[in-house]
C-alpha cells in the first residue's frame, strides 16, 4: 500500500487493538505511533489537537484524520480491499452492531476496569485491589458472556459464519478479563466462548497486535 495509514494509540488499548486487528485482518499496512494517555499531566497537546476529548485511537489515512473506534473500524472496512468485517445481510449486521453495543455498553467497564484492572494491572503499579468492586462486577461479568454465548449459539463467529467488526470488539476485552482467575473462572462456565476465544488468539491478526501483557 503506499497510502499512509496512521493509528495514534498505545498497545495496551483495547480500542487501540480493535483498530489494529481491522487493518490486520485487511492487509493494511499502517504505522502505531504510540500515545500514553494516563501518562504524567494527560493526553500530549498534539494529540489533543486531533482527538479533542483526550482518548485513544485516533486515525489518519492520506492527511483524512478520524477518531472514534467505531467510525475508524467502519471506514477501515469500507476505503479499504479485503475482506469485508460488516455483513451485507440485514438481520447478520444487526447483529454485529448489537453485540459492539454490549461490549461497548456493558462489559468494557466490567471486564477491563472491574476485574481487570483492579485484580491484574493496579496491583503490577503498586495498588491494592478493591475486592468489593470485583465481587459486584462478577455477576454482570457472568451475564454478559451468557448474553455472548446465546447471541453466538453454533456459529463460528458472532455475526454468523464470517468473521466481523463484532469479533473484533469482544477479543480484547475477553483477553484482559481472562488475565484474572476470576475471568478464567467465568469462561470455563461458557465453553463456546472460551472455545472461539482459543481459537482466534492463535489467528495471524490477534498474534501480530498483542498486548504488552500477553508478552
Amino acid at each position: 500500500m503506499t497510502q499512509k495509514v496512521v493509528v495514534f494509540g498505545a498497545r495496551y488499548s483495547v480500542y487501540t487493538r480493535i483498530v489494529r486487528l481491522g487493518l490486520a485482518e485487511k492487509g493494511i499496512d499502517y504505522r502505531l505511533e504510540e500515545v500514553d494517555v494516563f501518562a504524567p499531566g494527560g493526553p500530549p497537546p498534539d494529540h489533543l489537537a486531533r482527538q479533542p476529548f483526550g482518548r485513544i485511537p485516533a486515525f489518519e489515512h492520506d492527511g483524512f484524520a478520524l477518531y472514534e473506534t467505531g467510525a475508524i473500524a467502519r471506514y477501515v472496512d469500507e476505503a479499504f480491499p479485503g475482506p469485508a468485517l460488516q455483513p451485507a445481510e440485514a438481520k447478520a449486521r444487526a447483529r454485529m452492531n448489537q453485540v459492539i453495543s454490549i461490549m461497548d455498553s456493558y462489559a468494557f467497564r466490567t471486564l477491563v476496569w472491574d476485574v481487570f484492572v483492579e485484580r491484574v494491572s493496579g496491583p503490577t503499579r503498586g495498588r491494592t485491589s478493591d475486592e468489593a468492586k470485583i465481587a459486584a462486577a462478577l455477576p454482570r461479568a457472568r451475564d454478559i458472556l451468557r448474553a455472548l454465548d446465546t447471541i453466538r449459539g453454533e456459529a463460528p463467529w458472532f455475526a454468523g459464519t464470517e468473521l466481523s467488526l463484532a469479533d473484533l470488539w469482544v477479543l480484547p476485552m475477553l483477553i484482559l478479563f481472562a488475565r484474572a482467575p476470576e475471568g478464567t473462572a467465568a469462561l470455563e462456565a461458557v465453553p463456546r466462548i472460551a472455545t472461539w476465544l482459543a481459537r482466534f488468539q492463535a489467528r495471524a491478526s490477534a498474534q501480530a497486535t498483542r498486548f504488552p501483557v500477553e508478552e
